[in-house]
């Protein structure tokens, strides 16, 4: 059974829209969503479809679900916003650039936290360079019931707080901690989502504010440098030093959540003829 784990913090008339992961939860922007509140931010940290349940919820969708999710959400925060950002964390960054590139008039800028166009990070084996094969076992249902179990340090460089993750992950509790691994139906979705979206990147004329960790484990600083390259508007480009692909919980996430506020408050103030208010810390 799928849980609800959305959240939502009203605030001012500017507005955060968070996207998770491939397998993952809104639990794991919900520290960043806690930071753009006290910054004065109404945030929204919603739930793509088919997550939170088991595998079989999962792929039971594929990624037009997941995006019009992230659509629906869109809709759901503009009603109470003047300035609505998206910012999302892995495969949520690739969902949030195809909707700043769909929806420009809507958003006022993207937060690309980990972007994942491709697995490739130090942490990911050899055998995921044959990952362009999975849309053709979907397309002819071979392996369907194949799931890629993740490794540890499951993207946290933060010994105790993996820990605490992987404990409630390998524990069945998806809600929480997401699930310990990806279904390769989802995997192949996910592929066919970063192609459309790789297309696309030219049509992104937010400004974005691209974080990733330097060492990433799971997906490679390319995938950041990808976007940078691309994308039709302005781009600033953050490395983190002392995190794995999870930055939105890691060891740096008050340094996201810093750096969020400030671009995007800075955005808001733009729009609006007024001077950037400091962003609270």
């Amino acid at each position: 059974m799928i849980k609800s784990a959305d959240f939502y913090f009203e605030g001012g008339r500017a507005g955060v829209l968070l996207i998770h992961g491939l397998t993952g939860t809104p639990n794991e922007m919900r520290t960043v969503g806690k930071g753009l509140h006290r910054a004065g931010f109404t945030v929204y940290g919603m739930q793509l479809a088919g997550h939170c349940g088991d595998v079989d919820d999962l792929i039971r969708t594929g990624w037009k679900d997941w995006y019009a999710s992230v659509l629906e959400g869109v809709d759901r925060l503009r009603r109470d916003v003047d300035h609505c950002f998206v910012a999302g964390l892995s495969m949520g960054a690739v969902l949030a650039l195809k909707a700043a590139a769909d929806r420009p008039d809507d958003i006022a800028g993207v937060g690309v936290y980990g972007a994942t166009f491709r697995y490739d990070g130090w942490n990911i084996p050899w055998y995921s360079r044959l990952s362009f094969l999975l849309p053709w076992f979907k397309r002819f249902n071979l392996f369907q019931d194949k799931v890629f179990d993740e490794e540890p340090p499951y993207g946290l460089k933060d010994e105790r707080l993996r820990a605490a993750v992987s404990s409630s992950m390998l524990g069945g509790d998806s809600a929480d901690a997401g699930l310990p691994g990806n279904p390769w139906p989802s995997l192949a979705e996910l592929i066919d989502l970063s192609a459309t979206v790789r297309r696309q990147l030219h049509q992104v004329r937010a400004p974005c504010l691209v974080m990733h960790a330097a060492e990433d484990d799971m997906a490679s600083v390319g995938n950041a440098q990808l976007v940078m390259e691309r994308v039709g508007g302005p781009a600033k480009l953050v490395l983190l030093h002392d995190s794995y692909h999870m930055i939105t919980v890691d060891r740096e996430r008050r340094e996201v959540i810093r750096e969020s506020a400030e671009f995007f408050s800075e955005i808001a103030a733009q729009r609006e003829g007024a001077t950037p208010r400091a962003a609270a810390r």
